[in-house]
């Protein structure tokens, strides 16, 4: 009897033991997974983080967006492809020299061409997102910039390609020592807002699309997107992004200590969210100057285009509301 007694109390004192070092692993461990956490979370910024003002915002993703591989396009190849199979030489090369539509190009044709690349590009994008999505653990902290590159390279190449196939002008892409030029910037920053409907954006894509069909000149247009009438949009559509960029990255991916399986766009994700962003630019580049010869303008896209103003002398005026 006294040596069960030993034993009993013996089992009670290692087992107040075991449950004390126990409790000093677990909150050693929680310890290590928060230091984890913090550190990969600064890993995922610096990767993202290509304008290098310390968040994440639209410039930063159009940047990883724009250095995917293949996702520059040259307006005139891909209207010359595109278009060949459907009309003769003459009427393609009227197409590039001036808009498809001055060309004689039914909608109908430009509206097939236009679902047949957002199909094309969707299926793409959740291929790689879902491969990219794969691995599981930490491990998934190195797909991120990766993931949101491609999801967002392959939005851009959809928006190029639709905006050339509803009358607008080669966009400059080329990287001048690893900086994009401003105005590329800003044309891409209005089209992602369009995508993701984003207040003002619309109005700014149809005020430009007016602009270039009624012959302002490119500087004109270039002061109206960098400092002008335009560029309030531009700011209202960065700061939008730089809410919900923030969000999406980190919010949901770092909720939990230990992330889940699956990376931050899924392919199944990708694939629901693609088209609908495609779908409402495609629907603003409908109906403008440059892609309807019988477009009439509303007072929405009357966005002066002048050199002389500023933003300082006219913000207020020219902000859309919410």
């Amino acid at each position: 009897m006294e040596n069960k007694k030993i034993d009993s109390e013996q089992l009670k004192k290692d087992a107040s033991q075991f449950a004390e070092e126990a409790g000093k692993l677990a909150s050693a461990a929680a310890s290590m997974v928060k230091s984890a956490t913090t550190v990969s979370k600064e890993a995922v910024l610096n990767a993202i983080d290509q304008n290098g003002d310390g968040q994440i915002d639209v410039e930063d993703v159009i940047i990883l967006g724009l250095r995917v591989p293949g996702v520059c396009i040259d307006r005139e190849k891909f209207l010359r492809k595109e278009l060949f199979k459907l009309y003769p030489e003459d009427i393609v090369d009227r197409a590039v020299a001036t808009t498809p539509a001055q060309a004689g190009i039914t909608k109908e044709s430009i509206d097939h061409i236009s679902n047949e690349i957002i199909k094309f590009e969707r299926n793409c994008v959740s291929g790689i997102s879902t491969a990219l999505g794969m691995p599981g653990g930490w491990a998934m902290v190195a797909t991120i910039p990766a993931d949101i590159a491609q999801y967002y390279g392959y939005m851009l190449r959809a928006a190029q390609k639709l905006m050339y196939l509803y009358g607008f002008p080669q966009i400059e892409l080329q990287e001048n020592s690893s900086v994009f030029d401003t105005e590329t910037i800003n044309v891409l920053t209005i089209c992602l807002g369009v995508m993701y409907g984003v207040a003002g954006a619309n109005n700014a894509i149809k005020a430009m699309a007016k602009a270039l069909a009624s012959g302002v000149e490119k500087k004109l247009l270039r002061a109206a997107l960098t400092k002008g009438t335009i560029y309030p949009i531009v700011k209202k559509v960065a700061n939008w992004f730089t809410i919900h960029m923030t969000k999406e990255v980190f919010a949901g991916f770092f909720k939990k200590a230990i992330p889940v399986v699956g990376g931050v766009l899924g392919g199944g994700i990708t694939f629901i969210s693609f088209k609908p962003c495609c779908d409402k630019l495609k629907a603003s580049l409908q109906d403008t100057m440059l892609s309807n010869p019988n477009h009439t303008s509303d007072e929405s896209e009357n966005i002066i285009i002048d050199a002389s103003y500023t933003e300082e002398s006219n913000n207020d005026s020219s902000s859309e509301s919410e």
